[in-house]
């Protein structure tokens, strides 16, 4: 699958948020399935499993809180959209039956400092 963002600056950061995401789930036990899977609906960053759920992810970074915390921009319609996109998931991937959460991850990549990562599990039922 294609990664996010293109080669622009904020396609980097995009990435470089999606990669420290990724890992995170990784180190907290989660295996990640996918990455940037697209449909015609959209694109859902991370699709990963807790063991127990499938768990679609909703990763959003930033570079600094100039313009607010990364997760103050996922907004209810974009969970919504996520949730549709979570079900055409599912639809394409049969084989695999469990569970469903959503999930959202903030990166916060400030330059010269160290990169936060904030994990809310359940946003969206």
């Amino acid at each position: 699958m294609a990664q996010a963002g293109g080669d622009t600056a904020r396609g980097r950061l995009g990435r470089r948020g999606e990669d420290l995401a990724a890992c995170h789930l990784n180190a907290q036990g989660y295996r990640v399935i996918e990455r940037n899977w697209r449909c015609a609906r959209g694109e859902i960053d991370i699709v990963a499993t807790d063991g127990t759920h499938l768990v679609f992810v909703e990763v959003k970074t930033r570079s600094s809180c100039d313009y607010g915390h990364p997760l103050e921009s996922i907004t209810l319609v974009k969970l919504a959209r996520l949730r549709a996109l979570a079900m055409a998931w599912c639809q394409a991937h049969p084989e695999r039956v469990a569970p469903v959460r959503i999930d959202a991850i903030g990166v916060l990549v400030p330059r010269g400092a160290p990169y936060e990562i904030e994990h809310l599990a359940g946003v969206f039922s």
